[in-house]
This record gives C-alpha cells, sequence and structure tokens, in this order.
C-alpha cells in the first residue's frame, strides 16, 4: 500500500503512522496525513502514561517536495497528561511543535542558502516564502551560538570595520585569524560598541589568555582593547599600513602630475605590485620612476617601509623603524610625513606588526566575503538580517537542526 511506503520513507516513531495521503491536481500538492496510535505511545511509555485528553485541530508541515509537488505533513497532536494532571501537547517528531516546516525542509533551506548566499533566491528555488528562509537564517544562527562553547581560548583576535549601508555607518567584526571564522559582528565602530563585542564573546577569566588583537590605528578599537585585554599585544595590520603609504603616494601623483605630463596614467603603475603589472604599466613605472619627481621618492620610501617587515625582533624593527623616519623628516614630502606622524604615534603597534606574523590579511579576506555577501544579496536594511547573514556563512557555527526524520 501507498501509505505503508511512506511510513517507510518517513522513518516515523511507531505511534505515528501514515494514514491517508491527498492530491490535489490543480495546486500540486500533496498532503500526507499521519495519526497517532495511543495504545503503541502507551505501550512505550509504560508508567509515564496518565492517559489522552483530546487533539488539536489539523496542524501543517512544509516538507520535502514529492518530484514537482509542494508535500506537506498534516497531524492531529494529541495532548496528554501528567501525573499532576496538567496537560501537554506531544511534540511531533518530524519538526517543531511552533514551526510550519519540517526538519529535512528546514534544513533542505539551510543548504540552499549556503549555495547561493541569496534569500530571494533560495525562497524561489524552493517555492517558499522569503520570510520563512529568513525566520530560517535567524534561528539557525541562534541555534548556532547557542552550541558553540562558551570556554573557547583565543590566543589572537583581529578587530575590523566594515561598511554597513551608504554613509558614515559601519559595523565592528570580531574574528579569529587561526580558524578564519567570524566570532561576531556589533553595531557602529565605537568605543562602547567594540568593548561590548568582546565582553559578549570573551569570558572574563579568558581575556588574560589573548595574546595578541590585530587591529587598525583606530582610537576607539585601540582604547577598547587596552581597557579590556590589558595584556594582550597590540599588532597594527600590515595591509593597513602599507595601504596608508599607498593614499600617500597617490595623493603625490595627484599633486605632481599637473606639473609633470608624464605621470597621468600612472596610478595603477606604481600602485599594484611590481610582479602584477601589466607590459603596459611596467614600461610606464620605469618611465616614473626614471624621472625626478617627488612621486618616485615617495614610491622608494613606501617600498623602503615594506622591506622593514623582516625583523627579527621588536628591538630590530624599532631601530629600523627609526632610521626609516628619519628619511622621510629628511625628504619632506608632506604627504608621506604625515603618514610617518600618524605611524610614530602609534610606534608600539607598528613595530610590533614589523616583528610579527600576525595581521589582518584573514580579516581583510572575510571583509571580501562579507563583501559578497552584501552585493549578492543586493544589500540589508537592518543590523539583525546583516549580522545573522554574517554569522550565517562565516561564522563556522553548527546551523542544522538537532532532530532530522
Amino acid at each position: 500500500m501507498l501509505e505503508d511506503f511512506f511510513n517507510s520513507l518517513l522513518l516515523l516513531p511507531s505511534y505515528w503512522v501514515v494514514e491517508q495521503i491527498e492530491h490535489n491536481s490543480e495546486t500540486d500538492e500533496v498532503f500526507i496525513y499521519v495519526k497517532f496510535k495511543v495504545k503503541e505511545y502507551k505501550a512505550l511509555q509504560d508508567k509515564e502514561f496518565y492517559g489522552l485528553h483530546d487533539y488539536n485541530s489539523y496542524r501543517t508541515w512544509r516538507h520535502l517536495d514529492i518530484l514537482q509537488y509542494k508535500t506537506y505533513i498534516k497531524a492531529k497532536l494529541p495532548r496528554i497528561k501528567d501525573i499532576e494532571g496538567n496537560i501537554k501537547t506531544i511534540e511531533p517528531s518530524w519538526g517543531n511543535l511552533l514551526d510550519r516546516n519540517t526538519y529535512l525542509f528546514e534544513k533542505r533551506i539551510i543548504e540552499t542558502l549556503l549555495a547561493t548566499k541569496n534569500q530571494t533566491k533560495t525562497s524561489e528555488l524552493l517555492r517558499c516564502s522569503f520570510n520563512l528562509a529568513n525566520r530560517i537564517m535567524h534561528q539557525s544562527v541562534e541555534r548556532g551560538l547557542n552550541r558553540r562553547d562558551d570556554d573557547i581560548l583565543y590566543t589572537h583576535l583581529s578587530i575590523d570595520e566594515k561598511s554597513f549601508r551608504k554613509g558614515h555607518n559601519y559595523i565592528t567584526v570580531l574574528s579569529n585569524p587561526n580558524t578564519g571564522n567570524i566570532i561576531d559582528v556589533s553595531d557602529g565602530r565605537t568605543k562602547e560598541s567594540c568593548k561590548l563585542l568582546i565582553a559578549n564573546n570573551i569570558k572574563e577569566e579568558n581575556k588574560d589568555k589573548v595574546e595578541q588583537v590585530s587591529i587598525d590605528m583606530w582610537e576607539a578599537f585601540i582604547n577598547s582593547v587596552k581597557e579590556t585585554l590589558p595584556k594582550s599585544k597590540i599588532i597594527h595590520d600590515r595591509f593597513h599600513l602599507v595601504q596608508y603609504l599607498n593614499k600617500a603616494v597617490d595623493l603625490v601623483r595627484r599633486r605632481e602630475v599637473k606639473i609633470h605630463q608624464e605621470l597621468k596614467n600612472s596610478r595603477y603603475a606604481l600602485l599594484k605590485n611590481k610582479f602584477n603589472l601589466t607590459m603596459k604599466q611596467h614600461f610606464k613605472f620605469e618611465e616614473v620612476l626614471a624621472l625626478n619627481t617627488k612621486v618616485s621618492l615617495a614610491w622608494r620610501l613606501k617600498e623602503c617601509f615594506k622591506d622593514l617587515f623582516n625583523a627579527s625582533d621588536y628591538q630590530n624593527a624599532h631601530s629600523r623603524f627609526i632610521d626609516w623616519i628619519s628619511f622621510c623628516n629628511w625628504e619632506k614630502i608632506p604627504e608621506i610625513s604625515k603618514v610617518a606622524k600618524m605611524f610614530t604615534n602609534h610606534i608600539v603597534g607598528v613595530c610590533n606588526a614589523l616583528s610579527n606574523k600576525l595581521s589582518n590579511a584573514m580579516a581583510e579576506r572575510l571583509n571580501g566575503k562579507i563583501q559578497e555577501i552584501k552585493t549578492i544579496g543586493r544589500g540589508y536594511r537592518t543590523f539583525k538580517n546583516f549580522r545573522s547573514a554574517i554569522l550565517f556563512f562565516n561564522g563556522g557555527l553548527n546551523l542544522y537542526p538537532q532532530q532530522t526524520l
């Protein structure tokens, strides 16, 4: 019989049995009716069963499709008595009592979201509402966060910012460079939001175990780390250090291009890695360096700074950095001098970066992944939705429901 076939497919407990299957050809829907067997349940529960009270009206759960048909499970959930005479509803084995989808359908939505990274596309592919896909994303993230080990020890952390919406709207991203997973995000990039992010994710007794924190030279982040993780070593991110110098070099180029026409169309030739230059850019690069201009000198000072990254220890880094600062002061290029002054104001974090391998490279890759989520999702209007999407795709969480059919 067809009902027996579906009984074996659904792997229901012995006290649930498929009693009827309906097919609606107009709506292309299949309804599987499941019946509760009191005697079977009583036999399994033995002395814990104190009598059946009544049944709820029919409830419907969306299940995995059968061929081209949308499939639903329908059942009247029984209410039974406990030893004190209280009434409780028996949980179905195929889904949550409060949900309107089965565990397997939830699992399918999670898998499709991970593949498409888009809630609208997922809802279209699975022929369900956007609200259902959105709710399951939030639900699975909260489930994953609750399953995360509260006593996990972080020895290295990265703190970075990411634009959220147009204008000066940012989020703060706390990540684990050892695993490449995002720990959590907070709204804004203020000192308060950063401190709250650290407090919510690192237990007080584990804060002393954090050895190094890689951050940009943003005062709010620096002060937050100093106050909440006083024993950790602050390391200013290599990527951002070089980025500041690249911007300075480009500002010099923009200033001098008004005088030296040869500098036109030389931006990428100066800013790209020498090994990634095209043939045309390579010739332009050689032409610019041959000119007696401040921009070629600024480029050399930038490259000299990059050579400091192979410092053997902090003292060696500090000594070589002071020498580099002297060269910058001697050449008196305003744009470079401004960056050099900023580096000097954060000399400890800069020298730590020159003598340590830890950087925000992983955080920058995560930033790229966050940007991909924004692009595919065509932006997020609320921080709550954006946070869930970030942690869903990059949190390294156990997202799936514990029970499946």
